[in-house]
């Protein structure tokens, strides 16, 4: 069962390649990763602290203790956190976030780490930490068994992860057909990567909510830009995009990235397993 159920989840994973002849005609990356916003959205989530990620890893860190941010980006799951943390250690493979996140830690007095690399490959490194947070990131992990088994032998007292309900480039599939004629995969799915824990034994809890909708671009253009290497589109294709975007109902006034913001949200916790 555990193996077809993750077989299923890589599957659908590698539905998400781009064809070759898609990405040949353009010279940037798909795969974008606009710093700015995640900074952007960072700062936000700190200063009004809400949701359900953020309340079980609070309460979790009564007493006070450390806390392990697992694909941290710029730190809109730790951060919040500060005020109970007795250290901080933020692992994520991009260095430019993790420059981001410790310009953000400096000035609190909690120790930080900052861990550059792909867990669960750098797991030893980091030992263990009374909370472990993982958001955004499940749908980047074909391997999710070894990566989970390690989150939860890195937590004293629980994990928390947090993802979009559905896969978060299913909000750009309409544009891809639009562009390109291209049919996008819809899976996988948090309900998928809930039986796939439930599998593994380790009885997660979840709870569905809706995360409210921010100011993360600094402007329409900075969104269309993003929108438009995502769908490996060249730069004089910008308006053609500008108009779509807004065909589908973005807002020029308030834009807010297609695949995180705003949308339904999954918080998934479970207990972890290393020793106090």
């Amino acid at each position: 069962m555990l193996s077809e159920l993750l077989d299923g989840w890589r599957r659908d994973l590698a539905g998400w390649a781009i064809p070759e002849e898609i990405t040949a005609a353009v010279t940037e990356s798909p795969w974008v990763l606009p710093r700015q916003v995640f900074a952007r959205r960072a700062d936000r989530v700190r200063a009004a602290p809400a949701g359900p990620s953020f309340e079980r890893a609070w309460a979790a860190l009564d007493p006070p203790g450390s806390v392990l941010d697992v694909g941290s980006g710029a730190g809109a799951a730790c951060l919040p956190l500060l005020p109970r943390a007795t250290h901080l250690t933020a692992v994520d493979t991009d260095a430019g976030m993790l420059e981001r996140l410790s310009e953000r830690v400096a000035a609190s007095p909690v120790g930080f780490d900052a861990v550059l690399g792909a867990w669960p490959d750098v797991a030893a490194q980091v030992g263990p930490a009374d909370v472990v947070t993982c958001h955004n990131v499940l749908y980047n992990v074909p391997g999710l068994a070894p990566f989970a088994a390690a989150l939860t032998a890195a937590a004293r007292r629980i994990v928390v992860a947090e993802m979009t309900a559905e896969h978060p480039l299913v909000a750009l599939n309409a544009l891809w057909l639009r562009f390109h004629g291209l049919r996008r995969p819809v899976g996988p799915t948090a309900a998928d990567l809930l039986r796939i824990l439930d599998a593994m034994g380790l009885r997660p809890g979840h709870e569905t909510w809706r995360r409210p909708g921010g100011r993360d671009y600094a402007d329409f253009a900075e969104l269309v830009d993003v929108t438009r290497r995502r769908l490996c589109l060249p730069a004089e294709r910008m308006d053609e995009v500008a108009e779509a975007l807004v065909e589908s109902g973005a807002d020029p006034e308030r834009p807010v990235d297609l695949g995180t913001s705003g949308r339904e949200v999954v918080t998934i916790w479970w207990n972890g397993d290393a020793e106090s």
